[in-house]
């Protein structure tokens, strides 16, 4: 008997980009825990979803570059396809009623050509590093930014991994309660977390808070010129 062909779904009529914000105590929600909630959010939300062909077809959803897991967030990003089209702001509204506290749909717009990663080549960190020493900081983060290279470790799905952290710095000052950084995207991507393990690699002496309060401001296209991450919705990728 000839093998039954899964069902073919048809192409999405709109897709739509989303920015949302991870708040509080919602910092602490994993990629995965968002993804549950976020589908469930959209059934009762009643947005007509696009799903994907093949024998276990699941919503066309894709998200990009996430914040790691305790790290809050105000420009978290996804795309979604629908079956029909739908006004953005009425899917803002019904989206941030059913996801939980702290999960909150700040933006929603059609999005236009190209992938939604290709605007993504940037972001822009807050690090409160509580009851660190700001002097050793301080001279922890020139010591860093003087090198070419300072190689760190971290633990992936894939085992241990060394890279680069001083490469996707673009940026990087001290503030009266830790650092505000620029990293542009790689691969790996590098995440504030990096940074600071590249401190510590560069001035053993230095104590910093585990967990130290990381919070994204802002993703978006960077400008290597001014080190400047502008807003992905109003800015095209660079060619």
């Amino acid at each position: 008997m000839a093998r039954q062909q899964p069902e073919q779904q048809a192409p999405p009529v709109q897709k739509l980009r989303i920015r949302y914000a991870k708040r509080g105590r919602a910092r602490f929600t994993s990629t995965r825990d968002f993804s549950r909630a976020f589908e469930r959010a959209l059934r009762r939300a009643d947005v007509p979803m696009a799903y994907s062909s093949g024998f276990s077809p699941h919503p066309r959803i894709s998200y990009a570059n996430a914040a790691p897991t305790g790290a809050a967030s105000e420009a978290e990003y996804c795309e979604i396809g629908l079956t029909e089209p739908c006004d953005p702001e009425r899917v803002r509204e019904a989206l941030d009623a059913a996801l939980p506290t702290g999960l909150d749909v700040v933006e929603v717009w059609e999005a236009p050509t190209g992938a939604l990663a290709d605007r993504l080549t940037g972001s822009h960190w807050s690090v409160r590093l509580p009851g660190a020493d700001p002097g050793r900081v301080a001279e922890a983060l020139a010591t860093f930014l003087a090198r070419a290279e300072v190689e760190v470790q971290r633990m992936t799905k894939n085992g241990l991994r060394s890279f680069d952290a001083r490469a996707a710095v673009v940026s990087a000052r001290t503030t009266p309660d830790g650092l505000d950084l620029v990293l542009a995207h790689g691969t790996p991507l590098v995440r504030p977390d990096d940074v600071l393990a590249a401190l510590v690699a560069v001035r053993d002496d230095l104590v910093l808070p585990d967990p130290p309060v990381l919070t994204r401001l802002s993703q978006g296209v960077l400008d290597a010129a001014t080190g400047e991450v502008a807003d992905p919705r109003h800015h095209a990728a660079p060619a």
